[in-house]
C-alpha cells in the first residue's frame, strides 16, 4: 500500500510541474501570436506565363580552363521566342535577372515566364545536360542582362536583346 501512496504523490507532483490546470483562451491566443510563423512560399509573379511561339535558342553554360561563361553571351531574339539554357560544365549554374535592370513594362511578365524561379533566378543546375527554358513571350523590345549568381564575380554574364 505504501508503494501506491508514493506513486500517487509522484504523479501529482509531475502533473503540477507540467502546468496542470486550466489555461485561459487569451493565453493560448497570446502564445500563438508569439509562436514563429511558418514560412510561406513566395507568391507567384503577377501575370500568366506566355507560351513560346517562335524559335528556341540554345545557350550553353560552361566553366572550364577558358573561364565561366554563357555561349553565346548575347542572344538576339524576338518576343515569343524561347531560350533553352543547358548546363555543360563547371556548375552549379543558374540564370538570374536583376529586377533593377529589366525593362520596366516587362518585369512582371518576365518573372511570370520563368518556370520554377525564385526572385528572378532560375533553379540551380547541377549536372551536365540539365536544362531550363525561358519564354520571351509578351516581352517588350529591349535589353535584358542576366548572370550566373555563383559565378558573377568571375564575369559569367549575358544579355538577351529582344527586337
Amino acid at each position: 500500500m505504501r508503494f501506491y501512496d508514493m506513486a500517487l504523490a509522484a504523479s501529482a507532483f509531475a502533473l503540477a510541474a507540467c502546468g496542470g490546470g486550466e489555461s485561459k483562451p487569451a493565453d493560448t491566443a497570446a502564445a500563438m501570436d508569439a509562436a514563429p510563423a511558418a514560412e510561406v512560399p513566395a507568391a507567384p509573379a503577377a501575370g500568366t506565363a506566355a507560351p513560346i511561339t517562335g524559335t528556341i535558342h540554345e545557350v550553353k553554360m560552361l566553366g572550364d580552363e577558358k573561364g565561366y561563361r554563357y555561349e553565346p553571351m548575347t542572344i538576339v531574339a524576338k518576343a515569343g521566342d524561347g531560350i533553352k539554357f543547358i548546363m555543360v560544365s563547371g556548375g552549379p549554374h543558374n540564370v538570374a535577372f536583376d529586377p533593377a535592370t529589366v525593362v520596366a513594362d516587362s518585369k512582371d511578365q518576365l518573372m511570370a515566364n520563368m518556370p520554377n524561379s525564385l526572385d528572378g533566378s532560375s533553379p540551380m543546375m547541377m549536372t551536365a545536360d540539365e536544362a531550363w527554358t525561358l519564354s520571351l513571350g509578351n516581352l517588350k523590345p529591349g535589353k535584358y542582362p542576366f548572370n550566373c549568381t555563383p559565378h558573377l564575380a568571375m564575369g559569367m554574364k549575358g544579355e538577351i536583346e529582344i527586337q
